[in-house]
């Protein structure tokens, strides 16, 4: 089984927030979670955005960074290019569920790429996200 986890369930690893306790408690015992390009991409800007706010020190993302490097050593990620056909199928979500459920080009290629790594499991606290991916045939729990 394999775990698709979008970025903002990724920070709630990290930093703790409101969703920490239960992303905390999904991945224990969980299967390797699935990491590509742009979770790399949006980790880095969450916690720069997390720095600039005022909602983290640089210590505290330092170690964030390092609990991240940690757990990639531990194999809790499993590395995974970007699909070739995500933005397609980006686009085609959209299309088909953008006028009901209102998502975001980022959260709609977060399920895209999902759907293309053949993820067991989609990971999210946005509910529209969660919506998206359940009415693409995604189990989000």
């Amino acid at each position: 089984m394999s775990a698709y986890a979008d970025s903002s369930f990724v920070v709630s690893l990290y930093l703790t927030d409101i969703h920490s306790p239960e992303a905390r408690r999904r991945v224990q015992g969980a299967p390797t979670l699935i990491l590509t390009p742009l979770h790399r991409a949006e980790w880095a800007h969450a916690l720069g955005q997390h720095q600039f706010r005022g909602t983290a020190t640089s210590e505290v993302a330092q170690r964030a960074y390092a609990q991240f490097a940690s757990d990639e050593a531990a194999n809790l990620w499993r590395d995974a290019p970007l699909p070739e056909n995500a933005f397609e199928l980006c686009a085609d979500l959209a299309r088909r569920y953008g006028p009901k459920l209102g998502m975001r080009t980022l959260d709609t290629l977060h399920v895209a790429c999902a759907l293309e790594l053949k993820a067991d499991r989609f990971w999210t606290f946005d509910e529209r996200q969660a919506k998206l991916a359940k009415a693409a045939g995604m189990k989000t729990a």
